[in-house]
């Protein structure tokens, strides 16, 4: 019984140990290659896009920069791979990429069977559809019949399908693999439809041949929230992610901007100060392994949340979407993040 109870005690401290270990293996060794290999879109206006040059740009990729500068101090420390829907949590269960800031909804198959963790919600979104307008469609219950162009692996084309059985209508799925290849079918006139999540609908209406044609209809058939995920079993890579969001919610809601961050280091007020890393015997930064002014550097890279969605997506973009959801918990919004304490 002392040996049985002894090997059990000792295979216990070795899965401690291993957890131990693996807890900051992603952190060291990003730091080893010296940037964040973080997995993004192939290509979504607004959320994730190279220009001519090869420079990448939009939403998810602000928050790749993001995690940068919170690890580096450096928002430019990062490569980026593009994924899609079908290749996305491969690459990041494989180790091929660190992060995967990839407008990817959070469910309860992702968080557990895929090995995955998800936390914050970077962007409260839902499915909708955009027809053509000389279908002179009101609404997504008069779309009995239609061929429905949908990308495959996705919880798109699963909430495609919930939705016309629960309203019992007929459809017509036309699935492609790559993003690619479900836009120019749509463009080209394969499917009446094209569903997938709003925010993507308004992207994708921006890069058709007519886009006035096209109009989002105005239901939303599905709640998905989207966000960052890392692989399970290394709990200091996920502090590290999940606090990143967080501090660029927190900086929002202390009007902290990329403009006023070194007048802000002075306020008087306590919290404003620990979160900039300038409170003495602070050890906000050490705690995950970071330095004290870590989120000062992830302002200093892409600015607060306002700042990251008003730049790619909202009003200060060409999709102009309405900050709703995505506003913060005190403006209507249910943008809310813990205190930094």
């Amino acid at each position: 019984m002392k040996k049985i109870a002894l090997s059990a005690f000792l295979g216990a401290a070795a899965l401690a140990y291993s957890v131990s270990g693996a807890s900051a293996s992603t952190l060291s060794d990003v730091k080893a290659k010296g940037f964040v290999q973080c997995g993004v879109n192939t290509g979504l206006l607004g959320f994730a896009q190279p220009d001519a040059t090869g420079n990448w740009a939009g939403f998810d990729v602000d928050f790749c920069k993001a995690v940068a500068s919170a690890v580096f101090g450096d928002a430019t420390k990062v490569k980026y791979t593009p994924l899609s829907s079908k290749d996305r949590f491969t690459a990041l269960q494989s180790g091929e990429v660190d992060l995967l800031s990839r407008n990817t909804t959070w469910t309860i198959n992702r968080d557990t069977a895929l090995g995955l963790n998800f936390r914050p919600v970077t962007y409260y979104d839902g499915q909708g559809f955009m027809v053509r307008k000389e279908l002179n469609v009101k609404s997504a219950l008069e779309l009995s019949g239609a061929a429905v162009c949908v990308q495959s692996g996705t919880t798109t084309e699963l909430n495609l399908a919930d939705y016309f059985k629960a309203n019992n209508l007929q459809y017509n799925p036309v699935v492609f693999d790559k993003l690619e290849e479900v836009n120019a079918a749509y463009d080209s006139g394969r499917c009446d439809v094209y569903t997938t999540d709003q925010s993507g609908l308004y992207s994708l209406r921006l890069t058709l041949k007519n886009p006035d044609d096209n109009v989002v209809l105005p239901e939303i058939i599905s709640k998905e929230p989207l966000g960052p995920a890392v692989r399970q079993g290394d709990e200091q890579w996920f502090d590290i992610v999940s606090w990143t969001a967080y501090a660029l919610i927190n900086a929002e809601e202390f009007g902290i901007t990329q403009k006023n961050l070194d007048e802000m280091k002075a306020s008087p007020n306590p919290d404003i100060k620990r979160f900039l890393g300038a409170e003495q015997g602070s050890t906000i930064g050490t705690d995950l392994g970071l330095t004290n002014d870590w989120a000062y550097n992830v302002i200093k890279g892409v600015g607060n949340y306002g700042e990251v969605f008003d730049r790619n997506i909202g009003a200060g973009s060409p999709l102009k979407i309405a900050r709703g959801l995505n506003a913060l918990w005190s403006k209507g919004g249910i943008q809310y993040a813990p205190p930094v304490r």
